[in-house]
């Protein structure tokens, strides 16, 4: 895994740049620290997080069969994301693997390494990178004080390889879409409903904006159900697990999910404190936070869970 951040802008300085009282930013999301873009884009740190994947990985990009681009934001309505951060590769010209776009916002990475599993083979695709990349801050109504001091930008790479060795492998993956949550969380401006031509631009409709406590209430409800299904037909529960990695969603949304199971301590990762929430980058930031600092290890299962703009719950089960 590979990552590339931006520059770290601390919650103290977010708070005397949009006049946000002192403190707010940790009492209320619970954020120390995220990063934000300034000249970068969505292609170029993806690209960076690429470099540093391969680079650790002694790989090039002649060994990748496919790229996956997987996440919320997007340089350009077209072309797709993917293919403008392989383009942003040194020699991408000399390789023509696919590239292709898996958007289900926040839980993009956990969607596409489940696909990715599924697509690799051992013959036609060995090898696939799988890119989050994410810029949250340049749709943000600085008026609302929780976006404002909750979302960073951040991209990750991760390399997926298929093996015929038993060491490590994918367990189990699943996503399910409760439509009563489509329109909890959106950034109204920009598409065929409100088209740009059609409506000029107002921070009101050209932000992303959340209903906090209307998805708190329906994640609430439906994670338990989820999670008694995901493992209903596997050996272990969610307490067994070696690591366990949510989204992080909001300081509330990760109380109330390590309030609802009996985790042992550090069983439970998050970065939220030190990146806030970077959309599909939350997750695999995490994960190569944790192989980094190897509170992961060889052998041990971890699981993948959160939720996402739509709405939906996914999760996924690994052996590292």
């Amino acid at each position: 895994m590979g990552k590339y951040l931006p520059n770290c802008v601390t919650s103290a300085e977010m708070e005397a740049l949009h006049g946000i009282p002192a403190g707010w930013s940790v009492r209320y999301s619970g954020v120390q620290q995220r990063h934000q873009v300034q000249k970068e884009t969505v292609g170029f740190m993806g690209a960076r997080a690429v470099e540093n994947a391969l680079q650790k990985a002694n790989m090039t990009l002649g060994d990748i069969d496919m790229l996956i681009s997987a996440g919320g934001t997007h340089d350009f309505v077209i072309p797709n994301q993917a293919s403008i951060i392989k383009s942003e590769l040194a020699n991408s010209d000399k390789y023509d693997f696919p590239a292709i776009d898996i958007d289900c916002t926040c839980l993009s990475f956990v969607t596409a390494f489940d696909f990715a599993s599924k697509l690799l083979d051992g013959n036609t695709l060995k090898t696939i990178l799988i890119i989050s990349s994410e810029v949250s801050s340049k749709g943000l109504n600085h008026d609302n004080w929780e976006t404002t001091t909750l979302l960073g930008d951040g991209a990750v790479a991760a390399i997926v390889t298929y093996e015929e060795t038993p060491d490590s492998y994918f367990i189990k993956g699943m996503q399910k879409t409760y439509s009563e949550g489509t329109y909890h969380a959106i950034f109204e401006g920009g598409g065929i409903v409100n088209y740009f031509k059609d409506n000029p631009y107002t921070k009101e409709l050209y932000s992303f904006k959340m209903s906090g406590k209307k998805l708190l209430k329906l994640g609430k409800f439906k994670l338990p159900e989820f999670i008694t299904a995901f493992f209903s037909e596997l050996p272990q529960n969610i307490e067994d697990v070696d690591v366990v990695i949510p989204h992080s969603a909001s300081k509330t949304a990760l109380h109330i999910f390590e309030q609802s199971y009996a985790f042992k301590t550090n069983q439970v990762k998050h970065t939220l404190q030190n990146y806030g929430n970077c959309i599909a980058a939350s997750i695999p930031l995490t994960l190569a936070d944790c192989i980094e600092n190897k509170e992961i290890k060889r052998g041990d299962t971890c699981f993948l869970v959160g939720t996402s703009a739509g709405f939906s719950i996914g999760g996924l089960l690994f052996r590292y």
